[in-house]
């Protein structure tokens, strides 16, 4: 009876085996693993950091000093000045006609005041403006120049490392460390 129940639990075992075995098998009846991918790690030999240079632009101001010369108005003062003055004289000499040297007819004394008035006030005037106090002053004139410059900047690294024998090269964005994580495939060679 002993050997009996040892015989049951014998088959028992085989059948759950067999069962299990059948549950991961294909159509075929072998394991699926075609396709399936798992994760392991390998060791890290070497690690490069990897940089580029980019330029980059600085736009700044520049400011400079220039001394700059102001004169004051002209004075209206000696334009009026002048064009009385002018309009004196041009009245003078235009009424000289009937008993100067030269005679002529009547009506260009006005002619020669009104001359006399317009010459006057530009003589005047630019004895006026000759005339304007002139100062200087200091003016700061500024303007925006680009300066450029050149920067390193870290765009990964370049990580050999060995997994079963093979060594083999990736770049990644941050430092693996001392071991770095791999996906194992196995497929059937034919």
């Amino acid at each position: 009876m002993q050997l009996f129940k040892q015989f049951i639990a014998g088959a028992a075992v085989a059948a759950l085996v067999g069962l299990s075995a059948t549950a991961k098998a294909g159509p075929t009846g072998y394991p699926d693993a075609y396709g399936v991918d798992s994760y392991d790690f390998a060791r890290v030999t070497d690690v490069t950091p990897v940089y580029t240079d980019i330029e980059v632009r600085t736009p700044r101001t520049e400011c400079r000093d220039e001394q700059v010369m102001y004169r004051e108005p002209a004075s209206p003062a000696g334009t009026l000045v002048g064009g009385l003055l002018g309009a004196a004289v041009g009245n003078s000499l235009g009424g000289r006609g009937h008993h100067g040297r030269y005679h002529h007819r009547g009506g260009h004394r006005g002619g020669a005041t009104v001359a006399g008035a317009v010459v006057g006030a530009l003589v005047g005037h630019q004895i006026s403006r000759a005339n304007a106090q002139t100062y200087y002053t200091t003016e700061s004139h500024c303007r925006v120049v680009d300066e450029f410059s050149m920067r390193r900047e870290l765009v990964g690294y370049d990580v050999r490392y060995r997994y079963n024998g093979q060594i083999y090269l990736t770049r990644t964005d941050h430092h693996p460390g001392d071991r770095i994580r791999v996906r194992v495939a196995v497929s059937p060679a034919f």
